[in-house]
């Protein structure tokens, strides 16, 4: 690939091209474990439900203490699960989508380097090409036309990718900002909503025992 073995000439480029493939490939990384992450999120939850309908199914058997147990459990559970699905919900708009848009993104950044790579490899080439039209004296004006395209070619990608890798840190920066706060704090939010769920089922049981 021209990325890997091209050393740019300018080295705001060059940092933002080693930059950009190794978060790129960390992205990648990132948004397949978050995948599996949230499934696992909703597996517990599936789990949460069957374990629920089942101690439900054992609290109406009878009428006993032991049943009352289940089905106070059952609850729990019930509500737990509600919890356990808001957490996966919650982490696939926070998090997953993130993730997902931010490695298109860096892929399309990726690709602007490459374009403007290209056509430093064109201008180079255009150069070469004059100097030899130069040399033989033929077709000189040929060559002049083609590296003139070539430079302001160049010259024209080089300015507008500059200012669109700048943007494209300042967005990032703000959104993962932005989305790892509201997730962490929806998260604290949900845990301290489980311990209460705990606490009080727990706080029921002991009192009926």
């Amino acid at each position: 690939h021209l990325l890997l073995v091209f050393q740019d000439v300018d080295d705001f480029f060059e940092h933002e091209k080693t930059f950009l493939l190794e978060y790129h490939n960390r992205v990648k990384d990132a948004s397949a474990k978050c995948d599996r992450m949230i499934r696992s999120h909703k597996n517990a939850a599936d789990d949460m439900n069957r374990i629920a309908s089942s101690l439900y199914t054992l609290g109406t058997q009878d009428s006993m203490d032991l049943c009352k147990f289940f089905l106070k459990v059952s609850e729990l559970f019930d509500k737990t699960r509600k919890v356990e699905a808001r957490v996966a919900a919650d982490e696939d708009l926070k998090l997953a989508d993130l993730l997902k848009y931010y490695l298109r993104e860096s892929q399309a950044a990726k690709d602007l380097l490459y374009r403007r790579s290209r056509a430093l490899v064109d201008y180079e080439n255009a150069n070469k090409g004059l100097d030899k039209a130069r040399a033989k004296n033929r077709d000189v004006l040929q060559a002049e036309t083609s590296q003139q395209l070539c430079c302001h070619k160049f010259e024209k990608i080089s300015e507008s990718a500059k200012q669109e890798l700048i943007d494209f840190k300042t967005r990032r920066v703000a959104a993962f900002r932005k989305n790892l706060v509201e997730l962490a704090e929806l998260e604290l939010k949900h845990a301290k909503g489980n311990l209460q769920l705990l606490q009080s089922c727990v706080g029921v049981l002991n009192s009926n025992t």
